[in-house]
């Protein structure tokens, strides 16, 4: 019988990008969960193994769930593997297991941040030879049982990767075309837009079309992590592939149709980016919900709103990361300020962007800033209410720059 009980609440610890927090931590009391510990890149609350796999399929934003197994004081590597080697993991890893190891490491003594998880997968595999008699397969594969520590001053933690493979890597893209957005960062730029699936969405430039799938599977009402293979195998071993499995069904079956869906349109110029974009969707299972469009954003379809209605468009442009791109980059952004004021009246515009210079050349006045990281690059979504013609207070000018942060 495993030393752990599945049906227990411990400590877990659900993580994401920086600046991602305040919308992990919106969809996790939205399931009913109380926030214990908050930091720049994770929440933290009681859960038990079946709440922490439910995590893994039903939010959007998050990276990784780690479910705690143990912790100690720790002050040194030696420290580290006796206490490694002192816990049963042959009560709970089966010795055919293929075991993978993370770690978040902050400790003088560690200069190699990769030897704290050599010492940790070393020590956890011979326990189970010795008390087996044989030893599991190990390795950078994250499909088996992956165990995470984390060592911070002198406390360590051990926990269970609940996931396994990452949260942003839902299974649908399968053609990404250039630099896409990650899955997860898309969902988090939706929720900072104000997008919550009531309303009608433009995706100029959509590339591979991460954007738009992830708001038709907003409007949708889809868990995310039902088009993902698995999560972490040590639950089959724990005795709640069942409870997992019966979860995953009632999420397929909890899908409410749609009886008249706001209209999400995506276009790009490129015809292979809307050809990956289409094949994405229909992986995704909401090619139905989008509508797809071959078209310079310039001449990209825009619905008229009813007067109670509103919409979103959102760009995501190219930032001028490579010498010699500004130049013609600076036209662009001018016009996408000229296509919001000119074509999107009652929609709230949105610009993605790593570039503060080339920001400035949407020449619209920025009712909202948010801080974003798309990968190393720092972002800002920027918001743009677009009135309707005797709705703006204080008409926007697009001789006007953004004022300085």
């Amino acid at each position: 019988m495993s030393i752990i009980d599945p049906h227990k609440k411990r400590l877990t610890r659900i993580s994401c990008a920086e600046h991602i927090v305040p919308y992990l931590r919106q969809e996790v009391e939205v399931m009913g969960f109380q926030i214990q510990e908050e930091d720049k890149v994770s929440v933290a609350v009681g859960a038990d193994l079946v709440e922490a796999l439910k995590f893994t399929l039903h939010l959007r934003t998050a990276q990784q769930v780690y479910w705690l197994l143990d912790r100690t004081r720790c002050t040194s590597l030696k420290m580290l593997e006796q206490w490694a080697r002192s816990y049963p993991w042959e009560e709970l890893i089966e010795n055919d297991a293929y075991l993978s190891i993370s770690s978040s490491v902050s400790h003088p003594s560690v200069t190699n941040t990769m030897y704290p998880n050599l010492l940790l997968k070393d020590a956890i595999v011979d326990r189970i030879k010795q008390h087996t008699g044989e030893r599991p397969d190990s390795g950078p594969d994250r499909s088996g049982v992956v165990i995470h520590l984390v060592w911070k001053g002198d406390r360590a933690w051990i926990y269970l990767n609940v996931n396994g493979t990452r949260l942003s890597d839902r299974g649908y893209r399968k053609l990404p075309h250039h630099a896409p957005m990650s899955e997860t960062l898309a969902a988090a730029v939706l929720m900072g837009m104000g997008y919550d699936g009531t309303q009608a969405l433009l995706n100029p430039m959509c590339g591979s079309g991460t954007l738009a799938i992830e708001a038709a599977l907003m409007m949708a009402g889809r868990a995310p992590g039902l088009m993902r293979s698995e999560a972490s195998a040590l639950y089959t071993m724990l005795d709640v592939d069942d409870e997992y499995m019966a979860m995953r069904r009632e999420a397929r079956k909890s899908v409410p149709p749609i009886a008249e869906p706001m209209p999400i349109i995506a276009s790009d110029h490129d015809p292979l980016a809307i050809d990956a974009a289409m094949r994405n969707a229909k992986t995704a299972g909401v090619d139905h919900l989008i509508l797809f469009e071959i078209s310079d954003f310039r001449d990209s379809t825009v619905p008229e709103l009813g007067p109670d209605e509103r919409g979103h468009v959102i760009f995501n442009p190219e930032y001028g990361i490579r010498l010699g791109e500004t130049d013609e980059l600076r036209q662009v952004y001018r016009d996408i300020g000229f296509f919001f004021k000119d074509r999107c009246a009652g929609y709230t515009g949105h610009v993605f962007t790593g570039s503060r210079s080339l920001s400035t050349q949407v020449r619209l006045r920025a009712a909202g800033r948010l801080p974003f990281n798309n990968g190393n690059i720092p972002c800002r979504l920027l918001s743009y209410e677009l009135y309707r013609p005797g709705e703006d207070p204080q008409a926007q000018d697009e001789d006007s720059p953004n004022p300085p942060e």
